[in-house]
């Protein structure tokens, strides 16, 4: 993989990123150290986990750096307990146009008038990179897509084929922009944080569904928020709850957002046992983030709390339809992915045009045969530790 990357002070300088002579003292343009940064964030929740090794490894290399996030507000509680920046900035909100175009420009002033001095633009968006112009940040680091090249002053360039972008992992993808801004741990792991509150709420929330000591607990999520395409089938999901609760004795918990809640009553409704939906209340990310933790195992579409799961280590089988893993690989040892290919796949479409084959090759038994070896080893780890 090969990143190119281009300062719009120096036009004719190019670099690449990730390159055996990259990052030398003659490759980046000069600039002052920074005082304040301004990291404007990915808009989903598993983009944000997984450019968490970047957040990192920019704290440590600007520890003395004031370094304010900006990003969706719902997206906060996924930061909940981390100590990678200094404050957390929202996007103004509103529904009419009129009123998100005056919360832009009153936020590029606010931003004006606090000074940053770098810009890292770890979303693609051209609104991310206009704001920070008119912001008036004098470096402004990110890559040249969606047309924003010219308001950047460093242009990172993804690799191409054909015309279309090369598919990369995003820690990767995202790391790349550490790196060029001269951060040399960056790591791959994915790194999150609970607080005593999330972890209350989980422990609240495992006690109500009756949970005893010991026994085994299997989250599924059956929904995604990228939209249909996403899903395994809710009947199938319900099978391995059945299987999950027969075999093993486990606790079945069901999670779910709050446009998800019809399909997660759909996969209780199918099964034979008792499933516990949380859907009253709605379990927001934090506490979400917690009860994954501490979860025996999670069963998941390709979206958010599968990167949950991987952050903190917990067992996790990830069922692939439309988008390509290579997007969003880790190195999570305790994560087992499942992908039927087809013909038409990976389309990377919110809803399928055609009869979801890429979903519904996959069948109960195979995500229960991944299933059944996660848990198994969960439990090897459990003996092995006691034993020490």
């Amino acid at each position: 993989m090969s990143f190119m990357a281009q300062s719009s002070d120096s036009p004719n300088r190019v670099v690449e990123v990730g390159g055996p002579n990259a990052f030398g003292s003659d490759d980046i343009p000069e600039y002052d150290s920074p005082s304040r940064i301004l990291v404007v964030l990915p808009n989903w929740v598993g983009d944000l986990v997984l450019a968490t090794p970047a957040l990192r490894a920019l704290r440590n290399q600007f520890p003395d750096t004031h370094i304010a996030f900006l990003g969706k507000s719902g997206l906060s509680d996924v930061l909940s307990g981390g100590d990678w920046m200094d404050e957390v900035i929202h996007w103004p909100g509103g529904k009419s146009r009129p009123k998100r175009r005056q919360g832009f420009l009153g936020l590029a002033a606010e931003l004006r008038e606090r000074r940053f001095d770098w810009a890292v633009l770890l979303i693609n968006s051209f609104r991310s990179a206009l704001l920070a112009r008119l912001a008036g940040i004098r470096r402004r680091v990110g890559y040249d897509r969606d047309g924003r090249g010219l308001l950047l002053t460093d242009r990172l360039l993804p690799e191409k084929a054909k015309g279309k972008y090369v598919p990369v992992p995003m820690t990767r993808y995202y790391n790349a922009i550490a790196r060029y801004l001269g951060c040399r741990d960056c790591l791959t792991k994915l790194e999150l944080f609970t607080t005593d509150e999330d972890e209350s709420v989980a422990a609240a929330t495992i006690a109500n569904a009756g949970i005893e000591a010991g026994q085994p607990m299997v989250v599924l999520n059956p929904g995604a928020s990228f939209g249909p395409a996403k899903c395994w089938l809710p009947e199938r999901f319900a099978e391995v709850g059945d299987r999950l609760v027969e075999e093993h004795g486990a606790a079945i918990v069901v999670s779910c957002g709050p446009k998800e809640v019809d399909i997660a009553r759909g996969v209780a409704g199918r099964m034979r046992h008792k499933a516990t939906v949380l859907d009253d209340p709605i379990l927001k990310l934090a506490p979400l983030k917690a009860l994954t933790r501490q979860a025996s195992l999670l069963v998941t579409n390709d979206t958010g709390p599968r990167h949950f799961a991987n952050a903190f280590g917990t067992p996790v089988v990830t069922v692939f339809g439309p988008t390509d893993p290579q997007w969003t690989a880790t190195d999570s040892p305790n994560e087992r992915s499942l992908m039927v290919r087809v013909d038409c796949g990976p389309c990377m479409k919110r809803a399928c045009t055609l009869d979801h084959r890429c979903m519904k090759r996959i069948n109960s038994d195979m995500v229960v045969k991944l299933a059944t070896e996660l848990l198994a080893e969960r439990v090897n780890e459990s003996i092995r530790s006691n034993a020490t």
